[in-house]
């Protein structure tokens, strides 16, 4: 009876581990994202209008993924429900490179995702990874 009620409680706490976020595996892939982007150098981070520095972008973007809880399991749910437009007017993020270039940061995220995906070590979004 003891080792059928361990079982059970473990099953239920290894369930509910999985159903509160991101395993370890794409918690990294998240962090390396948010990485990513406080690492820019010249660049500007787009939020409603308002220019924000790399760090503040990431401080940003680890606040929503804090706050989206349980809604962020994968790397791609964290693009898709933090990183990509503003919850509360919806305009898209976006990132503005030292050569001018604006890219959504949904695309820039997107594609460094595939090259941490793949392992390569190649240059996606022009060249801006």
């Amino acid at each position: 009876m003891k080792s059928m009620l361990f079982t059970v409680i473990l099953s239920l706490s290894f369930g509910l581990a999985y159903a509160g976020g991101p395993g370890p595996a794409e918690s990294g892939k998240i962090e390396s994202l948010i990485t990513a982007v406080e690492n820019l150098q010249g660049a500007v981070f787009i939020r409603n209008g308002t220019e924000h520095d790399p760090h503040e972008a990431a401080d940003h973007l680890r606040l929503k993924l804090h706050n989206a809880g349980r809604r962020v399991r994968t790397a791609e749910d964290f693009i898709t429900y933090c990183a990509t437009r503003s919850s509360f007017s919806g305009k898209p993020y976006q990132i503005r490179f030292g050569d001018g270039t604006v890219i959504a940061t949904g695309t820039f995220l997107r594609e460094k995702l595939l090259v941490l995906k793949n392992g390569n070590s190649g240059q996606a979004a022009e060249g801006k990874l």
